[in-house]
Formats: C-alpha cells, structure tokens, sequence
C-alpha cells in the first residue's frame, strides 16, 4: 500500500468485499441448475423446450423484479433494499430441493421463478453501492472486481455439483441447500458493516473526500423512476445489456452444448468451466484497470470507456467460430476469450450509469437496463430450445454467431444514443461546465 493510500483509508474496499460475497452467492445459486441440466433432463424426462421454460420462468422473474426493484432500492436505501433481495432469492433457492419428480416442471419453474425475482436486485444494489463508496475514476475497477465474483460461483458451482451429485441424479437437491447458511452469514455482516459514506462512523474524512473527489453535489430529494425511463442516456445502456443473452447462454446452455457436442458430463464439466470463468475474471478485472487508467492518463471518461468498449467487441469475434471447432479444448478456450471479453464489456457497460446519472437514480436506470437484457435473453431461450428440438445442435451454430457479431452493432447504436456521455443533475438536466 502506498503511503497516499496508507493516509486516504481504505474502508471501501470492505464494503466491496461484502458486494463480492453477495455476488457470488447469487451466481452459484444461478448456476446450479445449468451445471445439472443433462442430469436433471434424464432425472424427470424434460425435452430440450421443457428446460427452456424453466430458464424463461427465472427470466420473467427476473425480468419484472429488475423493473420495480432498482427503483425499490433506490426509495429504501442499499442497506436495507439489498437484504430483502439475497432473503428472498435465498429461500426460493432452497425450496428447490423439496420438489417432488410428479411436480418437476412446474415445481421447478415456479421455485425459479421465485430465484429470479430475488436475485433481481442484486445488480441494481450492487451498482449503487459501487457508486456510493467509489469515485468515477474507480468505479470500472471497483465493478471489475465485484463482477468477477459472478466467475466465482460460476466455477464454484459445477466442482460442487460434481463432489455431491451422481451422474444419475442421486443427491441433487443438497447443492440447493448450499448458500442457506452464507446468505444467513452475509446478512449479518452486512447489517454490521454498511452504512452511507457520508454517515459511517468508521471513515475517515480523508477517504470520504476521496469518494466524493469527482462527483457533482447531490440533494436528497429522490428522482421518481419513471423520470429515468424516457432518458436516451437510459436506453443506451439498456442497449448495452441486450449482451447478457450471451452470457446466460454460457451459464445456462454451456454444460448442455459441451455434453452434446463433446460428451463432457456432470462429472467432467468443472474443468471446462474452471478455465472459461477464469478468463471471464481476468476480463472484469482487466477491463476495469484498461478504461480506469486511461481515465487516469487524461482522455475523457467518453472516450476511454467507448474505446475500451470496442476493443472487447473485437475481441470476441472469433466465439462466432466455435460451432466449427472440432477440438473440444480449443472450443472452451474460444469461448473462454467471448467470456473474457463480455465481462469487460459488462462492467464498463455498468460504470455508464453512474458516469452519467446521479448516484441516486443508479438502481433505478440498472434495473430498467437488465430488464431489457432479460427479455431478450427470454426470446433466445425459446427460440434455442424450439431449434434443438427440431434441428438439433443447428441451435448452437446460430446462438454462437450472434454471440460473436452483436457487440459491434451494438455499440454503434449507443454511441449514437450517447456521443458524448454529459452528465445530468439532479433533475435530469444536462450540466453544462
């Protein structure tokens, strides 16, 4: 640590650290039926559309939640809006396991319905709160950080699966029971340890200063979320997010395409997710530090996250080649380069909210981006699992050359929404310098 460092404080990071556990907390409840889905489509017969309503069921929850919740967090405040939501996706997460094989499908797309209405508000939380406690030219890398942990429990998942669970299906509700007791954990040490900045007892004036080198002066008036809603700035980032189709095809649909395609089981699977999801880490972490420094070098925050933007379009290109891969570990390292480049992309997308709303209105521009990221995801899911159905893995071929060639377009079109990323007060109104 350095001794401006050492002086500053560093009491965010702890606040960060509390992000990074509730993150993977949700992602490794997330993942758990992805890494089971050929086991549990033998397990209780479901044919390939069967799984895809139970994927969409999440997603219609999460969908909904991610509309009124970013603006629930935004009126309760992230201390008390963020333990709502790990409550209650922590609950539906085990009520899982006790459903019965005469009841799979419905049971299981209403307890992931339930999922996916909780873990909506991570995010938007999450955002918020790297807001509240970063400056602007740390927030890529704060978010890097925290969004890595989406990795974590995407890695955590299958090795734990595979330790518990047989290839028959034997054991599998105890992975379900699993983030019970860390939610209950998490809980606690939040309720001990967060506050806002400005009305936290243990930081230092030096490193509230620090947080607030950057910002504009906030009231306390709250921005109703209905006011965000026409913004283009809102829809640019909604844009944006039309990507996390990609990466619920990775988390969802990946151990189903590597079992089809190179026959990697349950047993098999934690090995090719070890190596895509570390990838996927290096991009957040990565990613964070390029548009940070370049932050830092004096381009404008514009430019530097657009430029970095455009480079991780580029670079997960090649995922588009992965159907015509013949060599199963140069197929998982290609899709390991689509993961390494969307989590850059991911959490540079994030830090657009927060570079151009009030801290306060974050939640609420966040939730009604991912929702648009959800429903697109929905559409995939329905269409991927009707093409399997009848056309077999002809699915996986069109689902990966959109993976590769939609965060290009996708960029140009929030550029033209967004040219130059000014600022806007506290009613919505640009600030002009």
């Amino acid at each position: 640590m350095t001794e401006q460092s050492a002086k500053i404080g560093h009491y965010r990071y702890r606040i960060l650290a509390l992000v990074f556990m509730a993150t993977t907390i949700n992602y490794f409840d997330r993942s758990i039926i992805g890494v089971m889905a050929p086991t549990l489509q033998q397990l209780f017969d479901w044919s390939n559309k069967d799984y895809a309503a139970i994927t969409v069921s999440f997603k219609i929850a999460y969908g909904i939640g991610l509309l009124f919740m970013g603006g629930l967090i935004d009126r309760l405040g992230t201390k008390i809006g963020y333990t709502m939501s790990i409550a209650i996706w922590s609950v539906f997460g085990m009520l899982h396991a006790a459903i019965k094989p005469a009841f799979s499908l419905v049971g299981f797309m209403a307890a992931r319905f339930g999922l996916g209405f909780g873990e909506s508000g991570n995010f938007p939380a999450a955002i918020k709160t790297v807001a509240e406690w970063f400056p602007k030219r740390d927030r890529a890398f704060a978010t890097g950080i925290f969004d890595a942990s989406t990795s974590v429990g995407a890695i955590l998942a299958p090795f734990i699966v595979g330790a518990i669970v047989s290839v028959e299906g034997h054991r599998w509700q105890i992975p379900f029971l699993f983030t019970g007791v860390l939610s209950a954990i998490w809980v606690w040490l939040w309720w001990k340890t967060y506050h806002k900045p400005e009305f936290h007892p243990k930081l230092s004036k030096a490193e509230l200063d620090y947080i607030n080198i950057d910002s504009e002066p906030e009231s306390d008036e709250r921005i109703p979320w209905i006011r965000t809603f026409p913004r283009r700035e809102t829809w640019a980032f909604a844009l944006t997010t039309v990507t996390d189709a990609v990466w619920w095809f990775y988390l969802f649909w990946g151990a189903k395409f590597l079992f089809s395609q190179f026959g990697v089981d349950i047993k098999n699977v934690g090995l090719p997710f070890l190596v895509i999801f570390i990838m996927a880490d290096a991009g957040s972490l990565l990613g964070g530090l390029a548009s940070g420094a370049l932050i830092r070098k004096g381009w404008s925050i514009n430019k530097s996250r657009k430029i970095t933007l455009l480079v991780n379009a580029i670079i997960i290109l090649p995922v588009a080649l992965v159907p015509m891969i013949a060599s199963k570990w140069l197929a998982i390292f290609v899709i390991g380069i689509g993961a390494f480049g969307h989590q850059s992309w991911s959490i540079n997308s994030y830090t657009l909210v927060p570079d151009v709303f009030p801290k306060k209105a974050t939640a609420s521009v966040i939730g009604i981006g991912k929702m648009v990221g959800v429903a697109v995801s929905i559409v995939a899911d329905i269409a991927l699992g009707s093409v399997l159905d009848k056309a077999g893995n002809t699915g996986y071929f069109w689902a990966f050359v959109i993976a590769g060639f939609s965060y290009l377009a996708i960029l140009g079109f929030v550029h033209l929404l967004m040219p130059k990323m000014t600022p806007l007060d506290d009613n919505l109104e640009y600030i002009t310098k």
